[in-house]
């Protein structure tokens, strides 16, 4: 739900956070922690940003003050919302294991390797979708369909998830042994 509410940016950062790729939608932070779209002109919550994202519209989130990115600490507030209200996403053993990797030297692997596994979910996801055209699949479609499907939904994913196992399990090992940086300094043997 937007706010029909007018603000009058005032602040002089208000240009400097307005300027952004073309097509992308500025949101700025106020102080009193308001969202402002300068696109509307209009305040707007936390619920509206999430629907900005479920439609796959591109934006950015600037404090209006220092004109700091708050991008991430604004989809992450979302996905804490999320989180906190209904079914988690997020098992506390999976947070645990995150935190973990925080400030090692695997964290940007761990990255890369989410955003991998996450975007061969999406394509598999729209794959299926592609091929049963003419059904609209909703949350709670998909929710029918993979307990309808549970058996082999799960051996498809078990299947994968084994796979993707495996593969950073023999990563480690060759991390490990200094096959998969030879030569490099700090990566196991040397020649």
């Amino acid at each position: 739900m937007v706010t029909r509410r007018r603000a009058p940016p005032s602040d002089a950062s208000s240009a400097d956070a307005g300027a952004a790729s073309p097509g992308v939608r500025i949101l700025k932070k106020y102080p009193n922690r308001r969202l402002y779209d300068t696109r509307t002109s209009t305040y707007v919550t936390l619920s509206d940003v999430k629907a900005m994202v479920l439609a796959g519209e591109s934006f950015e989130v600037h404090d209006t003050k220092t004109g700091e990115d708050l991008t991430r600490a604004i989809l992450l507030q979302i996905i804490l919302e999320e989180e906190t209200a209904g079914v988690p996403l997020f098992s506390t053993n999976m947070l645990e294991q995150i935190i973990r990797f925080y400030g090692q030297a695997m964290q940007g692997v761990l990255k890369d390797y989410l955003a991998q596994n996450l975007q061969t979910f999406t394509e598999m996801q729209a794959r299926f979708a592609e091929q049963t055209p003419g059904m609209a699949f909703s949350p709670e479609l998909w929710q029918q369909f993979m307990q309808g499907q549970a058996p082999a939904m799960q051996g498809l994913m078990g299947s994968y998830l084994e796979q993707s196992k495996s593969l950073f399990v023999k990563m480690q090992e060759q991390m490990a042994s200094g096959a998969l940086f030879p030569g490099m300094p700090g990566f196991g043997k040397t020649k």
